[in-house]
């Protein structure tokens, strides 16, 4: 069965009214299915680890923070393959393959947690197979940026990544209910209820989804891209973006347990920084439709290192209140960033070449290479707080760190982006929304 599309002008309005817009809805809501799904399997142990004490598997604070960084480095470490497997396979068969492979860590995880004695190196040899859930992201960003057209991408984006990073929430949310259901603790579960809906999504994607050919390799975008300093640049950024995310989502439900034990029944809300947080996305997205990308970055970076301020003071001050709100807020704030960071990709590099389709190629392998970069930055975010933990047993040093790379972070979007000699030098920068 073959569904590739050869005719595709989203920028066409005509085209896009009469054509283009039903079928990259479609093509976005079965992404965003599929993507939620992956980022679901992807943050499991984040939950799991939490309750392995409960069910007879008592690891030290440094074992279970490599069980959390494990899936989070291996998940950026995929985005990159994934990428350029949208060119190679096409979007449709590639989100049936990605979607299918989730199986293979909730499958792990259900023997781990049923299995008396079951050794720490395959829980992390389960954490490592999670890391197929953060592949997915990028794969799917690069896919659905074909189907829009320039004025739509922003949103389009932001929904596609907001849907994927509400797995996060979804599942902070529903396995901590689930694994009780009846008596005592069941992890078994936290891996059972994702194995429907991921056949359902493997069976949707491969029946109902399309690939397009315009978003097939040309030998040349790909390696404009990679040598085009502003593809560092804006992975760079998202490393403060993203990588505040996904890191946090991670570390938040360990956090609350570790540093405020009088308070660990709230680790059943760490969701709602994920879930704020996603939510959040699409309308950073839509703010940088607006009044520009670059503008609406910044002023995320400053909101970020405040909201560090506040985690900073709530540890010294021992304010568990202080403490889940400026989290909550950071939450906020990452995600207009990504929001914001994503929709600056496209709009830079339509101004560096003539050929509109080699722009898109060369965005599209962006997203997937910042997305790798950036979900790295989740990585660096949970070793911080394991040397910060295990070293001066708190979180002060670790958010110093933190609040530091915001500020290079703050001055690498002035520096590049809205500088007033950029916009002397490079007028079509401003032009294109940057």
């Amino acid at each position: 069965m073959s569904r590739w599309i050869e005719h595709w002008e989203p920028e066409k309005p005509e085209f896009w009214e009469s054509t283009g817009k039903k079928i990259a809805r479609k093509n976005l809501a079965l992404s965003i299915f599929a993507e939620n799904l992956g980022f679901s399997v992807w943050v499991l142990m984040s939950i799991v680890v939490v309750s392995l004490g409960s069910v007879g598997f008592n690891f030290s604070v440094g074992q279970q923070f490599w069980l959390l960084i494990v899936p989070n480095l291996v998940g950026a470490v995929l985005r990159v393959p994934y990428t350029f497997a949208v060119p190679k396979f096409g979007g449709r068969l590639w989100t049936t393959i990605s979607a299918g492979l989730l199986l293979i860590p909730t499958a792990m995880l259900t023997y781990a947690v049923t299995t008396p004695g079951t050794p720490y190196w395959f829980f992390l040899l389960t954490s490592a197979a999670m890391g197929l859930g953060g592949g997915n992201f990028s794969s799917s960003m690069a896919n659905i940026s074909f189907f829009y057209p320039e004025g739509k991408k922003g949103l389009a984006l932001g929904m596609n990544a907001a849907g994927g990073n509400l797995g996060v929430a979804i599942t902070q949310l529903i396995v901590p209910i689930v694994i009780t259901i009846g008596t005592g603790i069941h992890l078994a579960y936290a891996a059972l209820i994702w194995m429907p809906f991921i056949v359902l999504a493997t069976a949707l994607a491969w029946f109902f989804m399309d690939s397009l050919t315009q978003a097939k390799p040309d030998g040349t975008s790909y390696k404009l891209a990679l040598s085009n300093k502003h593809t560092w640049v804006m992975s760079f950024l998202y490393i403060g973006t993203f990588g505040s995310f996904i890191g946090y989502s991670f570390a938040f439900p360990s956090l609350i347990k570790i540093s405020f034990v009088e308070y660990k029944s709230w680790v059943a809300l760490a969701f709602l920084g994920a879930l704020i947080g996603s939510i959040a996305r699409p309308a950073g997205g839509w703010l940088a439709d607006r009044i520009g990308g670059a503008k609406v970055t910044l002023a995320t970076f400053i909101g970020l290192g405040v909201g560090t301020i506040g985690v900073m003071a709530s540890v010294e001050m021992k304010s568990f209140p202080l403490f889940f709100t400026s989290f909550i807020a950071l939450f906020i704030l990452a995600g207009v960033g990504n929001g914001s960071t994503y929709r600056m990709i496209p709009a830079i590099f339509k101004t560096q070449s003539d050929d509109d389709k080699s722009a898109k190629r060369q965005a599209a392998a962006v997203v997937g290479i910042a997305g790798a970069i950036g979900a790295a930055g989740g990585v660096l975010v949970n070793l911080v707080f394991k040397f910060s933990l295990e070293g001066s047993k708190t979180l002060t040093p670790a958010l110093t760190a933190i609040l530091v790379f915001y500020a290079l972070c703050l001055v690498t979007t002035w520096w590049f982006y809205l500088r007033r000699t950029v916009f002397a030098t490079r007028p079509s920068l401003a032009y294109a929304g940057v």
